[in-house]
This record gives structure tokens, C-alpha cells and sequence, in this order.
């Protein structure tokens, strides 16, 4: 098996992405983009809630929308390169 990596970034439907989200993660989505933050993918974790993923407008920082809206730029988890 090759070490190339067979990920893709696919430009992701939007709609898509923020079905699941509670109000409060779309509101302080709405307010994140007006400062160029992006969504980028959700986890989808079994059994568990949606894990939306927001990166900033120079992709170098990334950060999680928690249920409740706010946000956590120290999620416990690394983005892979």
C-alpha cells in the first residue's frame, strides 16, 4: 500500500454540513463567518453529538462549536496534514 495520502478535499455542501447542529452552534456559526471562519467538516461520532469544525480564515487555526455555541480552540483532538 502507498504512503500517498487518498483523501480528497471535496468542497463541501454546506447545508449538508449544518444539518444536526443545535440553534445555538448555527448562531455562533453565523457570527464566526462574518470573521471568515469556515466550517470544514462535522464529526459524526456514534451515539454521541456532532462535532462541528471551524477553521479560521488563514486555515492555520481550527476550533470546535460545542453544543451550547461556544467555542473550544483546545479540543483534545489533532487535525492530521
Amino acid at each position: 500500500m502507498s504512503g500517498r495520502e487518498r483523501r480528497r478535499e471535496a468542497p463541501a455542501d454546506q447545508s449538508a454540513l449544518r444539518d444536526g447542529l443545535t440553534p445555538a452552534q448555527l448562531k455562533a456559526l453565523e457570527t464566526l463567518e462574518h470573521f471568515r471562519w469556515t466550517l470544514k467538516f462535522v464529526r459524526r461520532p456514534m451515539f454521541q453529538d456532532p462535532v462541528p469544525v471551524v477553521f479560521d480564515r488563514d486555515g492555520q487555526r481550527y476550533a470546535v462549536l460545542r453544543s451550547d455555541g461556544t467555542l473550544d480552540e483546545s479540543p483534545g483532538f489533532r487535525i492530521r496534514d
